[in-house]
């Protein structure tokens, strides 16, 4: 690779679902951010995605980019890898990035308080043919031939398709398989909203949000949380008895979109010269059997194969921000990294990284307090982890990784200059 720099973007404020921003589809709460982002400059390609689709556009960056009145000679498509989708918008834009195309928007969204409501295949097809029918008799036929079985909606859920479980019950096996207590979930739990409310107190993400229908900050962490108050909320996955995933410790559902810049040498020059960038050193994608291994267990084969590549321990890496789906999955993950015979047995790393150093896990809160927009996560946590690693001084390193549905998993290595 060339080098390539990424840069801190801008995101709307994270908010629940059916919140504050319940009145913006995908392409309305996404044209605020791209227009914040082209008055700093002008990109020369944009990657945008969502991850909970819309009948009423297949190319969304395109629709974006037309909305927000940028320049429409500038390419712009669409990606989706569920949890990783801007992330791996990010990794597609580095191997885009030209003399002629040097700087890249990239982003996502997700408007879940605008989950659009299907109709069954079957549904769909037997109005369709009578829709079409010519005559009167035509139609009277049509009509006859519908089934019971297909007269209902097709409503989204959260769950795997091959598998019809939800992400909580697959965390929930996790965390059984890798022995989890509730206690250390719901610790990550509340170390995350003390985190992002000292943030927010403390100014870190003024320069990183936009105001949007009048809210200028994120929604969801919670100064009340405590440890006991998480403690005494009911598993909602599993409530067998042995459940350990509740609502406090797992990401809400969430809306927001982000965005972050990403440039080679030119690119970094259109922007203003005293921007905080730091350099994407290499990524790594990894993904699993779902059957065999748990959902959510990707990272666990890409960091180490990362780290190894570059000869790196974990204590070698001086930020870590880790996309906490749930508190359970960030340790299921770490767990296994720490553990010798899965990296020799499974990854086929041949030598231990170390332990994972707690103290540096998502310094200005992670997921679980700020939310997860799906789409939008990737440039969130990005921008995130490179204004911090910034402030650390040159040649520190960070780790950034999301877990994804479908037993995907994508890492970032990057570096300050």
């Amino acid at each position: 690779m060339h080098p390539t720099y990424v840069i801190p973007g801008l995101r709307t404020p994270f908010c629940k679902v059916d919140g504050p921003l319940k009145g913006f589809d995908a392409i309305e709460m996404s044209v605020p951010v791209v227009q914040a982002m082209a008055a700093i400059a002008k990109p020369d390609l944009m990657i945008w995605g969502t991850v909970i689709p819309s009948l009423r556009w297949s190319n969304i960056a395109r629709e974006v980019l037309m909305d927000a009145k940028l320049d429409e000679t500038m390419p712009a498509y669409s990606t989706v890898q569920a949890c990783s989708t801007s992330m791996v918008g990010v990794f597609q834009a580095a191997g885009l990035l030209s003399e002629h195309a040097p700087l890249a928007m990239v982003g996502g969204v997700e408007a879940m308080s605008q989950v659009q409501i299907g109709l069954t295949q079957g549904l769909s097809n037997w109005l369709r043919a009578v829709m079409q029918a010519r005559t009167f008799g035509q139609r009277l036929d049509a009509l006859g031939n519908i089934k019971f079985k297909d007269v209902r909606l097709d409503i989204p859920s959260v769950k795997n398709r091959s598998t019809g479980k939800s992400m909580g019950e697959h965390c929930e096996e996790m965390t059984k398989r890798w022995k989890i207590p509730r206690d250390a979930q719901d610790r990550l739990a509340y170390q995350s909203h003390a985190r992002a409310v000292k943030a927010m107190s403390d100014g870190f993400f003024d320069d990183l949000i936009i105001s949007i229908n009048g809210i200028a900050k994120d929604g969801i962490p919670r100064a009340d949380s405590t440890p006991e108050k998480l403690a005494t909320l009911k598993p909602a996955f599993d409530r067998s008895g042995s459940g350990t995933i509740t609502a406090g410790n797992a990401s809400p559902l969430t809306d927001g979109a982000a965005a972050i810049w990403v440039a080679n040498e030119q690119g970094l020059a259109k922007l203003p010269t005293d921007v905080v960038h730091v350099k994407l050193l290499d990524y790594e994608m990894a993904g699993v059997d779902i059957f065999t291994e748990g959902l959510l267990m990707a990272p666990a084969y890409a960091i180490p194969r990362l780290l190894a590549r570059h000869g790196l321990m974990l204590t070698d890496i001086d930020l870590w921000e880790i996309h906490e789906a749930f508190a359970a999955q960030v340790h299921c993950n770490i767990a296994a990294i720490e553990n010798e015979s899965f990296l020799r047995e499974k990854v086929n790393v041949n030598h231990p990284l170390g332990k994972f150093p707690w103290e540096r896990l998502n310094p200005n809160g992670g997921s679980v307090a700020i939310g997860h927009p799906f789409g939008a996560t990737g440039a969130r946590i990005l921008s995130q982890a490179t204004k911090e690693l910034a402030a650390m001084g040159a040649g520190k390193k960070a780790i950034v990784s999301i877990c994804a549905d479908g037993g995907l998993g994508t890492v970032a290595l990057l570096e300050s200059v």
